[in-house]
C-alpha cells in the first residue's frame, strides 16, 4: 500500500479493480479541514480521465510496474525514440506519453520508462535536471539576491521563472515534478 501523499506524477495504481496511472497529484489543506491529496488520474484501459480528492490519511494499492532504464536518442514524427540500456532495444513513446514531460529531453538523457503490462505508460525523469538558459531579459548587476522573478526560455523550449541575476548561457537546475527553478549550476 503506498500513502496517497507520496503519490507522484507518473505512479500507477490500482482503484476500483482498474489500473490508473496518476497524472497530477497536489497536497491542499484548506483552513480548518482536514488535508487532502487532489489527484488527477488516466484510467488506463479506458483512457478517461478522472479527478479524485483522497484524505491524506489513506492509501492505495499500487499497480504491479516495472521500470527500465532508456536514453532518449531522437524524435520521429509522433514518437520519441528511447534505447533500453540493457539490452540497446530500440523502443517508441507516443508523444501523448511524454506531454509536458518532452521539455527535459536532451539528446542522451537517462530516463526510466514504465511499463505496465509490457506497454510502455510513462516516462520518469530524475527529480531535478540541468539545462542552459536560451534566452531571458537581461539582470541588472547586484540583483543576486531576493524573490524578484522573471521569465527564461531554456535550450529545450521550456519556459520558467528565474531569479533576476540569472542570464543567457546559464544552466540551471529545474524542479521536473513542478517545472520550477532550483538553483543556478557553475559551469
Amino acid at each position: 500500500m503506498l500513502p496517497v501523499n507520496d503519490l507522484r506524477k507518473g505512479d500507477a495504481i490500482i482503484l476500483d479493480g482498474e489500473t490508473y496511472l496518476v497524472m497530477d497529484a497536489h497536497f491542499h489543506r484548506a483552513q480548518q479541514r482536514k488535508a487532502n491529496v487532489r489527484t488527477k488520474l488516466k484510467n488506463m484501459l479506458k483512457g478517461n480521465i478522472v479527478e479524485k480528492t483522497f484524505s491524506s490519511t489513506e492509501s492505495v494499492e499500487e499497480a504491479d510496474i516495472s521500470y527500465r532504464k532508456a536514453q532518449y536518442l531522437y524524435e520521429e514524427g509522433n514518437s520519441y525514440i528511447f534505447m533500453i540500456l540493457d539490452d540497446y532495444e530500440q523502443v517508441h513513446v507516443d508523444a501523448e506519453i511524454l506531454g509536458n514531460n518532452k521539455y527535459y529531453l536532451l539528446d542522451n538523457s537517462e530516463v526510466d520508462l514504465q511499463y505496465i503490462n509490457d506497454e510502455v505508460t510513462a516516462v520518469r525523469f530524475p527529480i531535478h535536471v540541468i539545462l542552459g538558459v536560451a534566452y531571458t531579459e537581461p539582470g541588472f548587476k547586484g540583483d543576486t539576491t531576493g524573490s524578484t522573478l522573471k521569465p527564461a526560455k531554456l535550450e529545450t523550449g521550456m519556459e520558467v521563472n528565474v531569479p533576476l541575476f540569472i542570464n543567457i548561457g546559464d544552466k540551471i537546475k529545474v524542479d521536473t515534478r513542478d517545472d520550477s527553478y532550483v538553483e543556478r549550476v557553475n559551469k
